[in-house]
């Protein structure tokens, strides 16, 4: 197992990952643009965060978990998008917004 593996944060993101990509199949015909923005920042979120992992100064390690924090508030607002346009709501959404709270919530921990 790798360092970053073992991460509470890094498991969430990946199940963020994975509820992320039922929303965007679940999008209707038109929304292509919006389903391939949640699922470019969703995947960027525990890509970031293995490569902060893999850093070897303090000042690395934050700057990348920085980056996958904003990743994070970034498809937040992409939910809230999809939301207001009545195109993806229900429990998918739900339990995305509850990961990405608590993923914010360690990552802003880890940016300090």
């Amino acid at each position: 197992m790798l360092a970053y593996e073992r991460l509470d944060v890094y498991q969430c993101a990946i199940e963020f990952l994975a509820v992320s990509t039922t929303i965007v199949g679940s999008l209707p015909k038109g929304h292509g643009a919006l389903g391939d923005q949640l699922r470019r920042a969703g995947m960027s979120i525990p890509l970031n965060i293995a490569e902060a992992a893999g850093k070897t100064t303090a000042a690395d390690r934050r700057r990348f978990a920085a980056i996958a924090r904003g990743s994070a508030m970034e498809c937040g607002a992409i939910l809230d998008v999809c939301t207001v346009l009545n195109v993806a709501t229900g429990a998918e959404v739900k339990r995305g917004k509850a990961l990405l709270v608590r993923i914010v919530s360690m990552l802003t921990k880890m940016c300090r």
